[in-house]
């Protein structure tokens, strides 16, 4: 199994309300992409200093779901419509999990 995650920093411009909508928009595509076993997106907590101001984790199966989420039309329609003018630096990397690490 893959657990993706990705990180954002966003621009100055970019409002709570947009963050609020790109999130709901993220968790809407998570639910209609079945290559996806587990999801999980949102504003940093900030409990710790410094860090990304959002972040995503997907858990999938293999590199072929990787692919199909990260390819698939809704996650495209989300990046075209938030993240994209949104993304001021955007950091992702992919760890091998063992099943049943994370529910």
């Amino acid at each position: 199994m893959i657990l993706h995650i990705a990180t954002f920093r966003f621009k100055d411009e970019v409002t709570e309300a947009d963050i609020a909508a790109v999130t709901e928009a993220l968790m809407r595509m998570a639910g209609g992409i079945p290559e996806i076993r587990s999801y999980a997106a949102g504003p940093n907590l900030h409990l710790r200093p410094a860090g990304a101001d959002f972040g995503v984790a997907a858990i999938l199966d293999d590199a072929a779901g990787l692919d199909a989420y990260l390819d698939h039309p809704s996650h495209k329609a989300v990046y075209d419509e938030f993240l994209g003018w949104m993304i001021a630096e955007r950091s992702a990397a992919q760890l091998p999990i063992a099943e049943g690490s994370f529910a």
